[in-house]
């Protein structure tokens, strides 16, 4: 028999080293050891009863955590990337406006996608560290008559929160679907699905939950299934298609069907992340990301730091600290994890090397853990600028 051309590489022969660091960043977040432990159980099949009680479980805890008692509530496989993917692609054809509110690199992320289905993009975009108003997207809404407004609450790459109240209102009266992005805000802030009108959103479970990535819930009201169920064309992509993911995870009260291979280990540990959340209670966990984030604000500010979001639009779960003059930021981040083995990171898309992001997420949200980074966050722009004077940090670029 001939022999093989490619070689079985050496350094699988190797043992897997993984270290274990502190993930003070805009995610992922630590994981508790329940989801650990949960995620070295034994894999089952994808249609095996077992598998689709997990299944069912986690609809009902992501009801909780959405606020809403929406039937089509369930899962993808994908991180959280695939969320954005899926609304934008069950929710659009080709011409349809949509309005992105703008609030960092996620409006850029969603107006990219969005014209990848065909979609007439427009933008109307927030000062710098500031959310839009009311009015704002009024006036945008009024200009451009748009069939979806897309808008991200909690933006980690500036560390905005968007405000969400009165928006679903304000899409019903220009019978526009509102998408909500809450990948790095749900459970660091508060998020009422069916109160506040929303009609389609998704979230992390890597952030507040403390999943693994991978898998990514969402949820659409019956005002998107009905625009679904109204659409002129298919669904642009099968793996997207809400209708037949919903029927794998027994939404619609029609028999399961086979959509793809989902990962049962993943389930376990979500499953796991998601009771944690709800043995906690949200509005418990909400408080607990609060809590910490003004002890970082404080501990930042008392060192001189000038935070980039405006107070009354910051993010509980990502902090960003504007880089003083004559700081390199990755040398920073490069010694805080070389040292510490803790994670603190720069800035992205707007922001990128005008600002660190610390991440308060999860098991990471405690103040022991805000405590930590800060002294790791100061130790490392000592080493990097021994002369640094932390109280003129504030110092605008």
């Amino acid at each position: 028999m001939e022999e093989y051309r490619v070689s079985a590489p050496a350094v699988l022969r190797e043992p897997l080293v993984v270290p274990d660091k502190l993930l003070m960043g805009p995610g992922p977040s630590n994981a508790h050891a329940r989801v650990l432990e949960a995620m070295s159980r034994p894999i089952l099949g994808h249609l095996h009863p077992e598998t689709l009680k997990i299944m069912d479980d986690i609809k009902e805890g992501m009801r909780y955590l959405f606020q809403t008692r929406n039937a089509a509530t369930f899962c993808l496989s994908a991180s959280g990337h695939g969320g954005m993917e899926a609304t934008l692609c069950n929710l659009l054809e080709d011409g349809d406006v949509i309005l992105i509110g703008h609030t960092g690199h996620w409006g850029d992320r969603a107006a990219d996608m969005a014209s990848r289905y065909g979609a007439d993009v427009h933008t109307v975009k927030a000062a710098p560290g500031k959310s839009l108003t009311l009015e704002e997207l009024r006036q945008a809404m009024r200009t451009t008559q748009p069939s979806v407004l897309f808008l991200t609450q909690g933006d980690s790459s500036t560390g905005v929160l968007q405000a969400l109240e009165g928006v679903g209102p304000l899409c019903r009266e220009f019978n526009c679907l509102l998408i909500v992005d809450t990948v790095a805000s749900l459970g660091g802030t508060r998020f009422e699905m069916d109160r506040w009108e929303i009609d389609a959103v998704y979230t992390g479970s890597q952030k507040v939950l403390g999943a693994p990535p991978g898998i990514t819930p969402i949820s659409f009201n019956h005002r998107a299934v009905k625009r679904y169920m109204e659409r002129r064309t298919k669904v642009k992509v099968y793996y997207w298609d809400l209708a037949l993911i919903g029927d794998y995870w027994g939404c619609f009260g029609r028999p399961r069907i086979y959509h793809h291979t989902i990962s049962s280990t993943l389930l376990y540990g979500l499953r796991e992340a998601i009771a944690l959340a709800c043995a906690e209670s949200l509005q418990s966990l909400i408080t607990r990301h609060q809590d910490c984030a003004r002890r970082l604000y404080d501990g930042l500010q008392a060192l001189g730091f000038e935070l980039y979001a405006d107070e009354r639009d910051r993010l509980a779960t990502v902090t960003t600290i504007r880089v003083p003059k004559g700081i390199d930021w990755l040398q920073v981040a490069q010694h805080a994890m070389k040292t510490y083995l803790v994670e603190i990171s720069g800035g992205l898309g707007p922001t990128a090397g005008q600002v660190f992001r610390i991440g308060l997420m999860g098991q990471n949200a405690t103040s022991e853990r805000v405590d930590r980074v800060l002294q790791v966050f100061q130790d490392s722009i000592k080493a990097v600028k021994p002369d640094f004077s932390f109280r003129r940090a504030a110092a605008k670029m």
